[in-house]
């Protein structure tokens, strides 16, 4: 502790020096074409014990914190840049994805896995439930960054599956490591009651405390601007905690909640949505940094030529048939489900998610949290950087 206050300028100079070139880094993102998140990652693993810094870190519970409590933030902000008027004619295939398409893709993939690599069934399956879902930071970052404007109401059909997908992933992992550590099979029902549970209640919090929000920011008629967005943020840790307790899910209600409450006009809106905006951003840098700094990166080799091949299947075959099936009775047409599955980016939250069997200690833990880390980088990689052409390709950029 002493020496940590005895530097603690250090520390300070570093912290500001590492912020400083994430945000330069967003110019180079856009002049090289490459997805700010994967700068991030890449600065991150510079910063690690194999980088150019050196800094030893291999906390995986601790940045399974950091990464949680970013999520709060970036999901809030992402719901409060989401406007109901655009998601309200395709909420049912936003629903259908976020679930029915998050269930085949793992089970898909985890058949893949089997039969490929030496893992067990229930091993492949809690792999492919890491990797299932969708990640709101990756895809409201590299939709807005690149300024895509997409046809069919495509865009907020896949900001709210990127959203709203993470709660099928969690509870499909969490089953899995309750079945991989304590076999038992009656888990599999309990765990589904629970996940119908943590919906219903997650949503009517959401609903409720998005609608009540704006009705406090009027009635308060605080005299100074810069207080909003510190009781917004207060609002948010509420929503959250409460929702948890309660036994619903917390990141599905901050999301609801923000679509909800900016559907409304109050005092300082704008203010807030700037603020959180901006504290999205910094969430994001400050998640991708960490879980860079996890990683070691002479331990990829051993996992790349698997994993390079899982991350094919993922994109050509697993995410489109989620796709596809749980989009089988809407009105989009092939070209448009093909787009909708190439934006199927993996992101912080499988990264997140690959931390969990830490704290469940298998033996598997590190195979499985690498083989993650390198499918993410790769899905970034391709699928961020060639977004934009695909779009154009297919026909369905206004």
């Amino acid at each position: 502790m002493l020496d940590i206050i005895n530097s603690l300028n250090l520390y300070i100079v570093g912290i500001g020096a590492i912020l400083l070139i994430s945000v330069y880094a967003s110019k180079i993102s856009e002049k090289i074409g490459l997805p700010l998140l994967l700068i991030f990652l890449i600065l991150g693993m510079l910063l690690g014990s194999e980088g150019i810094i050196g800094i030893n870190f291999d906390d995986a519970l601790l940045s399974q914190v950091v990464g949680s409590v970013a999520l709060i933030f970036i999901l809030y902000s992402g719901g409060l840049d989401t406007h109901w008027e655009q998601i309200k004619p395709i909420v049912a295939s936003g629903v259908m994805l976020a679930t029915l398409g998050v269930l085949v893709t793992a089970v898909v993939l985890a058949v893949f896995i089997y039969l490929l690599g030496d893992m067990s069934f229930l091993e492949s399956l809690l792999l492919g439930s890491i990797v299932s879902s969708t990640d709101a930071a990756a895809v409201f970052m590299i939709l807005r960054s690149q300024k895509i404007r997409l046809r069919h109401h495509i865009k907020p059909l896949l900001e709210l599956e990127s959203g709203s997908n993470d709660p099928m992933a969690i509870f499909l992992t969490i089953t899995v490591l309750q079945l991989l550590v304590l076999r038992d099979e009656n888990s599999i029902w309990s765990c589904a009651i629970e996940f119908v549970i943590q919906f219903v209640i997650g949503g009517a919090i959401g609903l409720l405390c998005g609608f009540v929000f704006p009705k406090i920011c009027t009635k308060l008629n605080i005299s100074q601007p810069g207080l909003y967005p510190l009781i917004s943020i207060a609002w948010m840790f509420l929503i959250y905690g409460i929702s948890s307790l309660l036994g619903g899910n917390g990141y599905l209600s901050i999301y609801i909640a923000g679509i909800v409450t900016n559907k409304f006009a109050f005092p300082y809106k704008s203010h807030i949505i700037a603020f959180h905006d901006a504290t999205a951003w910094m969430m994001q840098i400050v998640v991708f940094l960490v879980l860079g700094l996890l990683v070691f990166p002479s331990q990829l080799k051993e996992i790349a030529l698997l994993a390079l091949l899982l991350v094919v299947i993922l994109i050509f075959v697993a995410r489109p048939l989620g796709v596809f099936i749980s989009l089988a009775k809407s009105k989009y047409n092939v070209k448009e489900k093909l787009f909708i599955s190439w934006v199927g980016l993996r992101g912080a939250v499988p990264i997140i998610l690959a931390t969990y069997p830490f704290a469940y200690h298998l033996e598997n833990s590190h195979f499985i949290f690498n083989i993650v880390f390198f499918m993410v980088f790769i899905s970034v990689l391709v699928q961020g950087t060639t977004l934009g052409y695909v779009a154009h390709r297919f026909g369905i950029v206004e």
